[in-house]
This record gives structure tokens, sequence and C-alpha cells, in this order.
């Protein structure tokens, strides 16, 4: 049950660091040898290797943290997020290893005050916990279609 809550622990963190448009304390939801993937579903299935985001080692995602946080920062029309996620499978796959899966779901709001979706689909995540604490080492997002603004914050 505790292996449970700590899964819990770490999706209800990760969402809100995001909405709270805390990109560096999104990093640090990351093993030291982790990976975050964002695809499209479609091409995913398809074998298709594209991808909306695509950061393959705890080093780009931190690129990922300078990249919103700093070069981007006035260039691109910001925008506020609510990440709602719900999980839908659990289970070990070795030991302090878990693979789990989530529906998702981003609503976004715009500097004109207009909320919208701004994409559907689900999680592929591998999970480590250590000393009780939940931490990403794989986070895959397939999206149902394409989002319908262009993609600047983690999903």
């Amino acid at each position: 049950m505790d292996t449970v809550a700590a899964v819990d622990k770490l999706f209800a963190r990760y969402a809100a660091v995001l909405d709270a448009g805390k990109v560096a304390a999104w990093a640090e939801l990351f093993d030291e040898d982790s990976s975050y993937a964002v695809y499209c579903a479609a091409d995913d299935e398809r074998g298709l290797p594209l991808a909306y985001m695509l950061d393959d080692c705890l080093a780009r995602i931190m690129d990922r943290v300078k990249f919103v946080d700093e070069v981007w920062r006035g260039t691109v029309e910001p925008y506020r997020t609510r990440h709602i996620f719900q999980r839908t499978e659990l289970e070990s796959v070795g030991e302090e290893t878990l693979r789990a899966e989530s529906n998702v779901l981003v609503a976004y709001t715009g500097k004109n005050d207009v909320s919208g979706l701004l994409c559907s689909g689900r999680t592929e995540d591998i999970i480590r916990i250590r000393d009780g604490e939940a931490l990403f080492k794989e986070r895959k997002i397939l999206l149902d279609g394409t989002p319908s603004r262009y993609l600047v914050y983690p999903i």
C-alpha cells in the first residue's frame, strides 16, 4: 500500500509543479538515468519515432528546463495548464521498479482567459521506488491527436 501511495504522490506532484509553472521542480521528479518523451499515439502504433518532445537522459530534461525558464521566456505566448491523471494500471516489474499507465487530460488557459483542451492521451511509465519515494525512470506520453496549440511546457 505504501508503494501505491508513493506513486499517487508522484503523479499528484507532477501535475502540481507543472500547473504552477515550476519546471525545475518537474525535473526533480525524474531518476538519474531517466527519459521523457511525447509522441502522437497513431505514429507510435505505426512504429514512426517522431516525437513532439524527446529527452533521452536527465541532462536533456535539464536542458528543457533551461529552455523553458530562460531561452524561450518572452518569446512565446505563455499559457496556464491543468493536468489531470487517472492511473489505470500499476504492476511490479522488478525490485524497486513499477510499470504504470494512466489517462491524461491537459487543459490550458491563454492570455485571453479562455480555456480549452490542450491535449488528451495516456502515459506509459516506469517508476523506481527508493526509500519510499517514487521517481520516473521513463515517462512516455502518447497523445490521441494533434495538440490544439504549440507545446512549450512538458505535458
